[in-house]
Parts: structure tokens; sequence; C-alpha cells
């Protein structure tokens, strides 16, 4: 009897090589000959699985998002119950900054994404930006439901609030990865701002 082909486990098996090599090489390095090395697959298996190296591009920029936003459940989940906003803030705030090797690697390679975006028309738009825009949208809905529970001031604009939250974290986060400050001098300026705003 043939074995039973785990399709998705090839699936994310490719786009998990794309990027490690993306990470340890950049983005320039991604050719679909490149990964499937990385993978330890056959070229024509990737092209099986992804039909170009956009798809795949795509498909891994969509894995890098899905993988942040569980690392943020579970640090959400290890969180005592009832969950205050600012406590999830701060796991937030936790997980946006590169401080393990994880996060590291998504802020490498998203911020590999972004520079890309800016010039690659298959990247930029809505495939680049729809990750970013999901925060957004949901920092502000907490922050209104924030309002309604009294934990955030009633003149506190949730919206643009929201907006102003998820550049500090890309940017702070950004600041780190570079080497500008440490992840703990990154924080200090996040809890400022988080003081600031539950005033």
């Amino acid at each position: 009897m043939p074995k039973a082909v785990d399709h998705e486990a090839r699936r994310t098996g490719i786009i998990s090589a794309l990027i490690r090599l993306a990470a340890r090489e950049g983005l320039h390095a991604v050719t679909m000959r490149a990964v499937a090395r990385e993978a330890g697959v056959s070229v024509r298996l990737v092209q099986y699985y992804f039909h170009s190296k956009s798809e795949l591009m795509l498909s891994a920029l969509r894995r890098l998002e899905e993988e942040s936003r569980a690392r943020w459940a579970t640090r959400l989940e290890r969180l005592a119950k009832p969950r205050s906003l600012r406590s999830r803030l701060e796991k937030l705030f936790a997980e946006a900054l590169p401080s393990d090797v994880e996060s590291r690697t998504f802020h490498l390679v998203w911020t590999s994404y972004a520079v890309l975006a800016m010039t690659d028309p298959e990247l930029a738009g809505p495939s680049f930006i729809e990750g970013p825009a999901r925060l957004e949208q949901d920092l502000a809905e907490a922050l209104r439901q924030g309002q309604a529970a009294g934990e955030v001031p009633a003149d506190v604009d949730a919206a643009l609030e929201a907006a102003l939250l998820t550049a500090i974290t890309h940017g702070i986060g950004t600041s780190v990865l570079v080497g500008q400050r440490s992840a703990e001098a990154a924080m200090t300026i996040l809890t400022y701002h988080l003081d600031r705003l539950f005033r």
C-alpha cells in the first residue's frame, strides 16, 4: 500500500526553508533551487506546491504573520485571568521585539519583505499590508473594548492610537534589530508610552 503523503507538512517544510534561508542570507538569495536545497527536496517538488517564486514568497509572508500571531497568543495564554488590556499590550510588545531567535527571524525577514515590496509590484499593495492592517484593526477594537471597560480614557482616539502603536512596535523593533538599542531599553520606551496611554 503506498505511503500517504502529508501535503501540508511538505508545504510547511518548504516555506520554513525559505524563511531560514532569507534570515541567514537575505531575500536576494531566495530562488526555487536554493529553497529546494535548503528544504532537502527537489526543485520539481517545490514547483509542484508553488507554481512560481512569487507564490512561494507570498505564502512565506503569510506564514510569518501566522507564526507571529501564534507566539503572541501563547504569551497571552500564560497570563492569569482576567487579562487586562495593558498586560495584553505588554505581551504584544514583548513579541514584537527581536529578543529571541523566533522574533528576530520574523523581524529580519519581514523587514526584508518591506524593502522588496517597495519595488516589486507582486509584493506591494494588499499582499504586503494586509498583516499590519489586521494588527491595527485588532488593536483599535481592543482599545474600544478597553474604553468600554474603563481601562482606557474615553478621549483616546482608538483608531489613531492603534496606528501609533503599530508604528511604534515596528520602529522600535527595527532599532533593536540594527543594534541601536537593547530589547530592554526598547521595552522601557514602550512602557513609557503605555504609562501615558493608561493615565
